[in-house]
């Protein structure tokens, strides 16, 4: 199984990219967002997933762990296929994407095209849990959006860190207790430092 790529980009259109390794060229179905960002010639590197089939093998890739990671859940639920999943992904930035599973927001999740009320339905009960410790860095960015929607200012990184593990389906009282836990640490205070060893304090309590 291929799980890595590294190399040029020969050509590029959106959703597609052909990469020249070693003199052997792969064709990798990419996020739009990904294949847009490059062009003939870039260096690039693509945590990939292999999809072996009786009549073809295709390779799915992503810049990021994280969007691979989110992929590989996402197509685990009934009805989703690969290329429901590359197009969920490509329309939904993964942040943005996290927080509305976590939160079944429906809605948003039936905006993107061929995802019915169904399979969004699913996505979240399915996926609800699974996505909690997927993405610190992601669940850091949600929280950063929803508090700048929600108010003028925040009061500091703890805060913002609270507002994370709330955006991830966490009760305020839970939240507030795991940061103060992950601050007494004092092994790094920045954002995705709490939002982890928070993470991981609300793993080892029920």
């Amino acid at each position: 199984m291929i799980a890595y790529l590294r190399g040029k980009v020969l050509a590029q259109r959106p959703g597609r990219l052909v990469v020249d390794v070693g003199g052997v060229g792969y064709e990798v179905f990419a996020p739009v967002p990904t294949t847009l960002a490059l062009k003939p010639d870039d260096d690039v590197s693509l945590h990939v997933h292999t999809l072996v089939r009786e009549d073809a093998l295709q390779l799915f890739g992503f810049a990021d762990a994280d969007e691979l990671a989110l992929f590989e859940l996402v197509t685990g639920v009934t009805g989703v296929g690969p290329r429901l999943a590359l197009a969920l992904i490509s329309e939904v930035p993964l942040p943005e994407l996290v927080r509305a599973i976590r939160e079944a927001n429906v809605a948003r999740l039936t905006r993107v095209t061929g995802i019915g009320r169904k399979t969004a339905d699913r996505l979240c009960l399915e996926l609800k849990d699974k996505v909690v410790g997927l993405a610190p860095a992601a669940a850091a960015k949600a929280a950063e959006a929803g508090a700048a929607e929600a108010a003028p200012a925040s009061a500091g990184p703890l805060d913002d860190a609270v507002s994370a593990l709330v955006n991830l389906g966490y009760s305020r009282a839970r939240a507030e207790a795991a940061v103060r836990s992950a601050a007494a640490d004092g092994d790094g205070s920045s954002l995705e430092d709490l939002v982890r060893r928070g993470l991981a304090s609300l793993a080892r309590t029920p």
